[in-house]
């Protein structure tokens, strides 16, 4: 039977953190999934480690490449999934349970959804709740604020090309992953609850990044989806518009500027009905 739920795993020298990645992969409720390990040119036992799960499990599968990073990883393995469902997983975090369970629930109850995601719980050198907002395009085109430990249709990463292989730097993959999901008006649920436990670590890539890297990939970010930025900016520029337009409408009814200084110095509204 073919797997419904692809979870992808690139590795980089994960010898320390991978065992435990494939254990929480082993042990979700859902069970109809598959697992490709893709080792991304490690140097350490990472392969040691990977073929013994292949040995244990054969839903576990392993790649072995040499070193691009983790856009071109995940496309990687992505290519080879046959899951419907894509999970990119890294090779230090922990999925949840139930994470694919529910996951799959809302794909089914819910046909127009294409990613569902949830919130996340710190552990290693932090500890607490990653409070995950539910997805806005404005927020998302700011800054990425959604985890690539997210459930979406395989079909989609068709549909915007997977991951982009040719930003300046390696580490905003899916910042860019979601704002091609969001120009093809992709569906994203929230689950409001933790689906991933995810690793703090000061070797993280991010941590290596300078202003001038985060700039370049921010510019080509921006460049690339430029119709979408222009879109939303004008929606912004256009909605200021109206409510400068009828804070000026409100300014002109006496009512309104007693009620105004009222409520600013006295805390108390005179007016209740709406000005005219």
């Amino acid at each position: 039977m073919s797997p419904i739920l692809s979870i992808i795993i690139p590795c980089f020298n994960s010898e320390a953190t991978l065992e435990a990645t494939l254990e929480s992969v082993v042990s979700q409720n859902f069970q109809e999934w598959e697992a490709l390990i893709i080792n991304d040119g490690s140097r350490d036992k990472t392969e040691e480690i990977a073929l013994k799960w292949v040995t244990k499990d054969s839903r576990f599968k392993y790649y072995s490449k040499e070193n691009e990073g983790l856009g071109k990883t995940r496309n990687y393995g992505i290519e080879r999934a046959k899951g419907i469902y894509i999970l990119p997983l890294d090779s230090d975090n922990l999925v949840e349970r139930d994470f694919g369970e529910k996951a799959l629930k809302v794909f089914k109850n819910n046909l127009n959804v294409g990613v569902v995601h949830g919130y996340a719980e710190y552990f290693g050198g932090r500890e607490g709740l990653w409070k995950i907002d539910d997805f806005n395009l404005q927020k998302m085109l700011a800054h990425n604020y959604i985890d690539a430990c997210a459930i979406f249709k395989k079909d989609l990463w068709r549909k915007v090309g997977g991951y982009d292989e040719n930003m300046p730097h390696q580490g905003h993959e899916d910042w860019e992953f979601w704002v091609s999901l969001s120009s093809i008006d992709t569906v994203f649920f929230n689950l409001h609850e933790i689906t991933f436990k995810y690793f703090v670590s000061n070797k993280s890539m991010i941590h290596s990044f300078t202003d001038s890297m985060v700039f370049l990939n921010q510019d080509y970010i921006v460049k690339k989806h430029s119709k979408l930025f222009h879109n939303e900016y004008a929606k912004v520029v256009a909605l200021r518009e109206i409510e400068t337009k009828e804070r000026s409408r409100k300014l002109k009814s006496k009512k309104f500027v007693i009620d105004l200084f009222c409520k600013t110095f006295l805390g108390l509204t005179v007016f209740k009905n709406k000005f005219e």
